[in-house]
């Protein structure tokens, strides 16, 4: 059984021992951590709460409502929602908070409390640690029986979702109708079975073929849209003769595409042709994460504009979006972040963004494709032993390629030209997760194996 326990939220397996698991004991001790600190921090009684639809969704579902309305606080139930949707609703419902119940990409025994500020955004790393401590001092007072919180249900936040998207100036419906495309999609018996045919629907697609739309939470296959993980909408888009495939993960927030020959587009491209578009009609800063395809940064500066890296994870993506007053970023797993709607992952704003650009593009999906740099990332790691000093070991990998651009905000990433390697430990185990990107696979499998043998030679394995 697996517990974790980030700044960013709880997640583990369900089942097993307190403390070990992902327990009734910690979802309630988690849940009144942070309910207790959004009172404290904004003395607002109000929280938006919503869920993929894995199978042990409506148990931890249960236990949440009831934890917030034992401090007293009101709870705004989405039911079963996506993680962009409860981000948007946050601060429509004008709440102190939200949470959303879901692993993302997790398989099903996984579940997780994610929390978000007022803004509707992940909490910082700072707000972060005062919920961990605020968990581990138990120190909350519940509500007497009279000012025990209210649960709302809420079933109006799709439709306000997809409102938005529609209404975004970028989002062109009439253009999608005239390109009349026809389209699979594969929502892993998840929330995006509701969402995004309701959304495509919006957009004027009347053509489409579904896979696993019914949110059971019995995935078909690892929910995680990699490649490996999508061969049947692959084979589908081609026995439909289809435009095109959607993919997303389990709470919708990651998006990818199968191109009209089942070949893939590549996650990291979702981003790259996103911000193509999006700069091609608004001028302006992009930011991704430093695992990211450098094709960002080569799309952005043709089009005159400048490209920031920040260290992984979204908060980080935010803030330096924020910084740089960014009009796009994310990440390369297929996260797509537009402020003009809200700084958070979405991948319904990415599902309208890219067909109006597939639309006006007015050629195949696969055709637009070949239009970007091409790159290929390859991920390795190695692991170490629990005691070994893995930042030390990266100031004496910094130190061998001192004389090349490199960059420390995250870990190590060294640059040679225009290919790449990332070196970062993990958060949750002893490894170097080692990324590095180049114009073919051969040079970037190259590359990664050259530090992985610096590494060994530095510790003499």
């Amino acid at each position: 059984m697996t517990l974790i326990k980030s700044i960013s939220g709880i997640r583990g397996t369900i089942g097993g021992r307190a403390g070990d698991g992902l327990t009734p004991f910690d979802i309630v001790k988690f849940t009144a951590a942070f309910g207790s600190w959004v009172v404290q921090k904004t003395g607002n009684k109000r929280i938006v709460l919503g869920r993929d639809a894995r199978i042990s969704g409506e148990m931890v579902n249960n236990l949440v409502i009831g934890t917030l309305q034992g401090l007293g606080i009101e709870v705004i139930d989405l039911g079963l929602s996506t993680t962009p949707t409860v981000e948007v609703a946050v601060p429509d419902e004008n709440a102190g908070g939200g949470i959303i119940l879901t692993a993302s990409h997790n398989p099903k025994q996984w579940n997780a409390l994610k929390l978000l500020n007022a803004s509707g955004e992940f909490i910082s790393d700072a707000d972060g640690k005062e919920v961990l401590d605020l968990a581990e001092s138990a120190d909350f007072d519940f509500a007497e029986v009279d000012k025990l919180g209210k649960v709302i249900k809420n079933d109006t936040c799709l439709q306000k979702h997809i409102d938005k998207v529609l209404a975004l100036p970028l989002v062109d419906v009439e253009a999608i109708k005239k390109a009349d495309f026809k389209i699979v999609i594969d929502c892993v018996n998840s929330t995006g079975g509701i969402f995004i045919p309701a959304l495509l629907k919006a957009l004027g697609v009347s053509k489409v073929v579904e896979l696993y739309c019914t949110p059971d939470g019995h995935f078909p296959h690892n929910p995680e849209p990699l490649p490996e993980n999508l061969t049947e909408i692959s084979k589908e888009v081609q026995k439909q003769h289809a435009d095109l495939g959607i993919v997303v993960d389990p709470d919708v927030d990651r998006l990818c595409f199968v191109n009209e020959d089942g070949s893939m587009f590549g996650e990291e491209y979702t981003l790259v042709a996103v911000a193509d578009y999006v700069l091609k009609n608004t001028p302006g800063n992009t930011v991704s994460n430093l695992s990211s395809t450098r094709a960002l940064r080569d799309v952005t500066e043709k089009a005159g504009s400048a490209y920031h890296a920040s260290a992984v994870g979204e908060v980080n993506v935010v803030n330096k979006m924020k910084a740089t007053n960014a009009i796009i970023g994310g990440e390369g797993n297929g996260g797509i972040i537009y402020p003009e709607s809200h700084y958070g992952r979405d991948a319904l704003v990415g599902i309208a963004l890219f067909l109006t650009h597939l639309a006006k593009f007015g050629k195949s999906i696969s055709v637009l494709r070949a239009s970007y740099p091409q790159y290929h990332i390859s991920k390795n790691k190695i692991t170490l032993t629990p005691e070994m000093d893995i930042d030390h070991l990266l100031k004496q990998v910094e130190e061998k390629y001192k004389n090349h651009p490199y960059s420390t905000i995250d870990g190590l990433k060294i640059e040679f030209d225009k290919t790449w390697v990332h070196l970062r430990r993990s958060n949750t185990e002893p490894i170097i997760r080692i990324y590095s990107e180049a114009e073919n696979e051969t040079i970037a499998e190259n590359l990664a194996n050259k530090i992985i043998s610096d590494i060994k030679e530095i510790l003499h394995l």
